[in-house]
């Protein structure tokens, strides 16, 4: 997104007019036909936490009055340096009722996290919504329970946890799901049409199938059924090997789920995924964003698109779309390409 519209990465990060003007910039481009907002709650004042900051050609590095320093990489998340390390609580005494009832910020990746003002919570939503949402799809987004309980305690310290203390698991999960429930409400009323929640850790390479039935289906389930509760569509995002777990995947209440990874990247075949539960949910994705979209040209990606679309067309309930996230340096026309093939021949 970043390389694709020119923006500043600190200014994209937390300004909401930024980022809702790069979103619908991109989708212009690419002539996609849905927006996902996938951050919400912008500060206004972010600006003025700054002491300086200092621009270059690989990125931008801001430090902050408290003294904490964020680098902004041109072509990748920003690295958070907190100026004193952030102190893990300890699982075994944590008491689930002390933590806030609702989360407070967005876990987005490798202890990084957004945090949300809760004066404008879903304002970048709604800005979006204003400026594309007759005539395109808008989707707001929200985290898995899970991934607030391995952000809360770290990931050893989390697993560990799960093993030693069952109980207190559950209901630390309990009450992530609860504030992500009200944060899911809060999306479904500003008017989006779906809701992505969001579960990279919950594919096989990381999780059991017991494991996942047990401490996360629950949870995702809970928040699922309230989505849809409000006439909103919501879809499961599980990143890497799901083929284990497509049924359980489909059990959970939401209307869909992404994002099919095909070999190597995962071990979903489209038309064994079509077979098991595509009868049931919608399910998108499925171009491998490395080896084809990264690493092919526009008629390799035209061949592998078309392919997804012929596999994914009887019955219906097919979303082309990319597996995972498009890598940085991905070519524009390869991007360009999936639009034209849809065009050509997804219509059925």
């Amino acid at each position: 997104m970043l390389r694709e519209t020119g923006a500043s990465p600190s200014r994209f990060w937390h300004s909401t007019e930024d980022f809702a003007a790069g979103l619908l910039a991109l989708r212009a481009r690419y002539r996609f036909d849905g927006i996902l907002v996938s951050l919400h709650g912008h500060a206004s004042d972010w600006e003025g936490r700054a002491v300086s900051t200092v621009r270059g050609p690989e990125g931008e590095r801001v430090r902050w009055k408290n003294g904490d320093e964020t680098w902004f990489p041109a072509d990748d998340l920003p690295q958070f340096h907190p100026a004193s390390p952030r102190v893990a609580p300890e699982f075994d005494r944590l008491d689930p009722a002390s933590l806030p009832p609702h989360p407070s910020y967005i876990p987005v990746s490798q202890g990084l996290r957004f945090e949300i003002d809760p004066s404008r919570p879903f304002e970048a939503v709604e800005r979006v919504i204003g400026s594309a949402g007759r005539d395109f799809s808008v989707h707001g987004e929200v985290t898995s329970p899970l991934d607030y309980v391995l952000d809360l305690f770290g990931f050893e310290q989390a697993m560990l946890g799960f093993l030693d203390d069952p109980g207190r698991a559950a209901a630390v999960l309990d009450r992530f799901t609860e504030g992500i429930v009200g944060i899911a409400e809060g999306l479904a009323a500003t008017g989006v049409d779906a809701i992505k929640i969001s579960s990279p850790f919950a594919g096989a390479g990381f999780l059991s199938t017991g494991f996942y039935r047990t401490f996360v289906l629950p949870y995702e389930g809970r928040i699922a059924r309230a989505i849809e509760a409000r006439n909103i569509r919501a879809y499961i995002h599980t990143c890497g090997d799901i083929h284990d777990r497509l049924e359980l995947l489909a059990e959970g209440g939401a209307s869909g789920i992404e994002c099919l990874d095909p070999p190597p990247l995962g071990r979903v075949d489209l038309e064994d995924a079509k077979r098991r539960v595509g009868g049931r949910i919608f399910i998108k994705g499925n171009i491998d964003p490395v080896n084809v979209l990264l690493a092919g040209d526009r008629s390799s990606v035209r061949a592998d698109a078309r392919r997804r679309v012929e596999t994914g067309r009887p019955g219906g309930r097919f979303i082309l779309s990319t597996a995972c996230s498009i890598a940085p340096r991905t070519p524009r026309d390869n991007v360009a390409v999936l639009a034209e093939v849809a065009e050509e021949h997804g219509r059925y």
